[in-house]
């Protein structure tokens, strides 16, 4: 089994954002019964967000909540939180004063009920040095026992070197899916190959749309942030079902969801360097369930669907313009 911040992780983990939308937000009882869930299916490297949801309600509160609940369970979790972006823009700060003010709410926040295993600057400051940043973490945070970790999360292949003078990189979260490999092109994969960090992918399911619940434009709620991603327009849409549909297909050949085939893929296209851990959202106990069960795929099954990737080219950026990435 992986491990992150030597602890052992199941194959797949999950991704907290939905638990605490705030669009059309789901009940803290159903989101704590989702967090049970996974956690009887394996599932116990948990990634969430200051900035997932409004202040008294995020991923923080929820997770706060949970473990009043089942006390029992905080040792058994691997909890991986970022911070240090604004609630409203998400423009990064990676200032003193802003990563401290992120980790002491965030600590605060959990009231003594679990420590942060790992955080994790949501994006780089380029009005900060590197050094900076990961110096406060490590020597104020790290090394005083108050979390347990640091880790990265949409870098440049240089980024993670250069970190990875100042600190120990505990985990690398990046985007990943069948219609978005290119970390495996621009260097990011071989670094954390080379410095043997865990690379765990958010988005596996390309936000839903390769788990087969999207057909038309009109199946995306009309509130739902995804209308706002270039990916999910009327003139790219069309464009981009057409492969998940060719996913699909090769999945119902598996006798497996859509789902259980793109999280097995994702598994497989690290081939263990680097080690791949998928974080899929799920926000209902019953797709927890699916998609905490892997599926090993051989190597015919890669290479069929290698033939189908050459075939099609997403189309439109991920995110939209408002939310910043480091390239």
């Amino acid at each position: 089994m992986p491990t992150i911040v030597g602890k052992e992780v199941g194959p797949i983990g999950l991704g907290l954002m939905g638990l605490t939308r705030r669009a059309n937000p789901i009940s803290t009882d159903d989101g704590i019964q989702v967090l049970k869930t996974a956690l009887d299916n394996g599932v116990n490297l948990w990634n969430g967000a200051d900035f997932y949801g409004p202040p008294d309600n995020n991923s923080l509160t929820l997770l706060e909540k949970y473990f009043a609940k089942y006390p029992e369970d905080a040792d058994k979790v691997v909890i991986s939180i970022k911070g240090a972006a604004g609630p409203q823009d998400m423009t990064p700060d990676g200032s003193p004063d802003a990563v401290r003010a992120s980790v002491d709410n965030c600590i605060k926040l959990l009231n003594g009920r679990k420590k942060i295993d790992l955080f994790q600057p949501d994006r780089i400051d380029p009005k900060t040095p590197l050094e900076v940043t990961l110096g406060v973490l490590d020597k104020e945070y790290v090394q005083t026992g108050k979390i347990g970790g640091i880790g990265l999360s949409e870098v440049k292949a240089a980024t993670i070197r250069e970190a990875a003078k100042y600190t120990k990189v505990a985990s690398l979260r990046a985007s990943l899916n069948v219609g978005k490999t290119d970390i495996f092109e621009n260097g990011v994969a071989a670094a954390t190959a080379e410095l043997r960090i865990p690379l765990v992918a958010y988005s596996p399911m390309g936000r839903g749309f390769l788990t087969g619940q999207f057909k038309t434009l009109d199946d995306v709620p009309q509130n739902s942030l995804l209308r706002h991603f270039p990916r999910f327009q009327l003139d790219t849409f069309p464009i981009n079902i057409q492969f998940a549909e060719q996913v699909a297909e090769t999945a119902k050949r598996k006798g497996v969801s859509p789902a259980q085939f793109t999280l097995g893929w994702t598994i497989a296209k690290g081939n263990g360097s680097p080690v791949v851990i998928p974080i899929p959202g799920a926000t209902t106990s019953e797709r927890v369930v699916e998609n905490s069960k892997k599926v090993d795929l051989t190597e015919a099954e890669l290479a069929e669907l290698d033939e189908t990737l050459k075939k099609f080219e997403t189309v439109g950026d991920r995110y939209p313009d408002f939310i910043p990435i480091e390239g």
